[in-house]
């Protein structure tokens, strides 16, 4: 089912049906009637939404285990390559959420990294509770010049205090902001970049790409290398 899903949540993405805000309403039509087709289930827009977050949390992990020295990918079990033990052991204690994708089987994972490559939504537009308070700040500000003074310095005493309540909630949210996205080049970078090696076979140019994608370190040493090395290098990835 998730082969069928994904089959059409590239197609659409390719097609430029992935909005910044999640995907257009036909697709979910679309979705429903070719999983139907393939698979004879019926699923609804709610399964969906469930399966895309799944995906959304393999993405993100995974594609910021790859990120990291020592990480790579399995094509053939469909599974993180970790270097050493120890490698393994500093990562997850550093990062909770990737602890079981030591033995995680990941399915489909180049239909994963097309879907969120060129266009990963991130809520934009949601308002912080530090901006909330902006917010309340200004409206408190705009009083009337006939208030009396008692009222004024009552006003400046509440003002103060949503000061250091800003400051102080602007800080603790600060301290629990997500780590950021590691770099993930483009796609069609990545083929640009390999048409341009001489001699380079067809066949070698697709597994080397489908190689690069998911391994931002691999490609930063294949681009740092002079002209001459680089179809060698290719040819040696594991």
């Amino acid at each position: 089912m998730d082969m069928a899903l994904l089959s059409v949540l590239v197609e659409h993405h390719n097609n430029g049906y992935h909005a910044q805000n999640g995907w257009k309403p036909h697709v979910y039509h679309a979705c429903i009637k070719h999983v139907k087709e393939k698979c004879n289930i019926d699923i609804t827009k709610d399964n969906i939404v469930g399966r895309i977050k799944t995906f959304d949390k393999q993405y993100e992990i995974i594609t910021r285990m790859l990120a990291q020295s020592g990480f790579g990918w399995d094509w053939e079990k469909n599974m993180v390559m970790v270097e050493s033990d120890e490698v393994w052991d500093r990562y997850v204690e550093a990062n909770k959420d990737a602890r079981g994708y030591r033995t995680k089987v990941v399915k489909n994972w180049e239909s994963i990294v097309t879907i969120y490559s060129k266009n990963h939504a991130t809520g934009a537009g949601a308002r912080t509770g530090a901006e909330s308070v902006q917010e309340l700040d200004s409206q408190v500000v705009e009083e009337s010049p006939e208030v009396p003074t008692k009222r004024q310095r009552t006003g400046d005493a509440i003002l103060s205090m949503i000061g250091k309540m800003s400051t102080s909630f602007d800080d603790a949210m600060k301290a629990i902001e997500p780590l950021p996205m590691p770099k993930v080049t483009p796609p069609a970078e990545i083929l640009a970049a390999l048409e341009k090696v001489d001699g380079l076979e067809e066949s070698d140019m697709i597994t080397s790409y489908a190689k690069l994608i998911v391994n931002e370190r691999l490609y930063e040493s294949f681009m740092s290398l002079p002209e001459k090395f680089k179809k060698n290098y290719l040819l040696t990835l594991p």
